[in-house]
């Protein structure tokens, strides 16, 4: 006999009522987020397992590009999570390189939430600060898992191959959740920007020795943790010798590596379906073999031990970069707004709101 009370029908008739609609800008998020990136990881982290455990819908990023404007496009991330997240939302970024020439960051980007009753959306926030976070959080909780399942210990030796903003959040979250380094490497097509990149870490306090490598190679093959952040949108290394000395690569940006690079290497992805798409090189390696074996497996399975790495070759990390992590950290953002009476609520946003007039 079905129980109505309980039923989704029951549900739907109950009274609903429409949420305040918020404004969260950047300077909001940056103070709830700043010296909580151990929580921020940890959330991350949950996440994955909330996805892996089909307790989210993350569907296939849609891509907004312009034939005028080849180089840049703008990304509609649609997703829901639930576990004790529970939002419905979408991120909406968009990436202009040419930005840089002119001295603002290449990558702007909005958050939607939406509440999983009624569907109308509670917050529009900024989100290249939330993008950043949830991305340098990832791979940071990447670093530690991959490291801790090699038996090598952690790398001392980290270079940055690409030194915008999500180099930083990287090296930030790193720095935040335990990381320490004797040798820190930094290359960038640009020497200005490397140089940069170089003060800012000198700035940072680190006891490390920084240097600005003038070749890919010498970066690669000076280094045991490479992260890869660049725009970079098809592969420009291909040469598997670099990494012959079997280094953990955090693949962020994607589309760097030659697909012989990831075929000698063990690859572990955050979505398997979501990373065989968009011409990353983990799609091109699926085109070019015809399968999808070369990836050993997810980080979440990883974190729940279902992977084991081998010390003998290189493991590469591959995120996407999923949708559910930005409504994951977003979320948080509003509930720890919301919890201290912060949130800046446009009144009457919503201005029709009796069905018959």
């Amino acid at each position: 006999m079905t129980d109505y009370a309980n039923s989704p029908a029951a549900a739907a008739l109950e009274p609903k009522t429409v949420p305040p609609f918020a404004v969260i800008p950047g300077s909001q998020v940056q103070e709830v987020l700043s010296g909580r990136e151990k929580q921020v990881v940890e959330l991350v982290e949950q996440t994955y397992r909330t996805h892996a455990a089909g307790d989210s819908v993350n569907p296939p990023s849609y891509f907004l590009r312009f034939p005028d404007r080849p180089s840049s496009r703008i990304i509609a991330l649609p997703a829901s999570v639930g576990g004790d997240v529970g939002v419905d939302g979408i991120k909406w970024v968009s990436s202009f390189p040419d930005n840089v020439a002119s001295g603002i960051p290449r990558a702007s980007a909005v958050l939607i939430l939406n509440d999983r009753a009624t569907g109308y959306p509670f917050a529009c926030m900024e989100s290249s600060i939330i993008s950043a976070s949830r991305t340098a959080a990832s791979a940071a909780a990447a670093a530690d898992w991959l490291s801790r399942g090699r038996g090598r210990g952690r790398p001392r030796r980290i270079g940055f191959f690409g030194v915008g903003l999500i180099a930083r959040y990287i090296h930030t979250f790193l720095a935040e959740t335990g990381w320490s380094f004797d040798e820190i490497g930094v290359h960038d097509l640009s020497s200005e920007s490397a140089e940069g990149f170089k003060g800012y870490l000198e700035r940072s306090g680190t006891a490390a020795r920084v240097t600005v490598h003038g070749s890919p190679e010498q970066l690669i093959r000076s280094s045991d943790l490479v992260v890869f952040a660049t725009i970079a949108g098809q592969p420009h290394v291909h040469d598997v010798a670099w990494f012959e000395h079997n280094p953990l690569v955090l693949h962020v940006s994607l589309r760097d590596l030659a697909p012989e690079i990831l075929m000698a290497s063990t690859n572990i992805l955050d979505d398997v379906d979501h990373c065989l798409k968009a011409g990353t090189s983990a799609h091109l390696v699926e085109q070019m073999v015809g399968h999808r074996d070369f990836v050993d497996g997810t980080l979440a399975d990883v974190m729940a031990g279902r992977v084991s790495l081998a010390d003998d070759r290189p493991v590469v990390f591959s995120p996407f970069g999923l949708g559910v992590l930005d409504l994951a950290v977003g979320k948080f953002v509003y509930d720890e707004l919301a919890s201290h009476g912060q949130l800046r609520v446009v009144d009457d946003f919503f201005s029709e709101l009796r069905r018959y007039g």
